[in-house]
């Protein structure tokens, strides 16, 4: 039980982060969630985000691994899967920013 629970905590956790690394461009108006902007985001600087983060996660994938033992070799398919899994995870956001009417304050 508990070398089950070794080997999927790191699997959860990098879903986790990655849900989470996806939304965060749609879900605050700050660079990076961390450097205010002087006027609000464009879809584009969201989006150059993303592929920032996608990478960001994915580095700490390759490190989970690296830390669970042998890096196996991806090829172009790989990418291609995770991308589309991180659009995906990130379409809740999209839909919060883009398509919900909010308020005007």
């Amino acid at each position: 039980m508990t070398q089950t629970f070794s080997q999927a905590f790191p699997v959860w956790l990098l879903l986790v982060v990655a849900v989470c690394a996806a939304n965060l461009p749609f879900v605050n108006q700050r660079l990076l969630a961390v450097v205010p902007l002087s006027r609000p985001k464009s879809l584009a600087v969201r989006l150059a985000e993303l592929v920032l983060l996608y990478f960001v996660v994915g580095g700490l994938g390759l490190a989970l691994e690296h830390r669970a033992g042998q890096i196996a070799p991806q090829g172009w398919e790989f990418y291609a899967i995770t991308g589309t899994l991180f659009l995906t995870f990130a379409f809740p956001g999209f839909v919060y920013r883009y398509l919900l009417k909010h308020p005007r304050h």
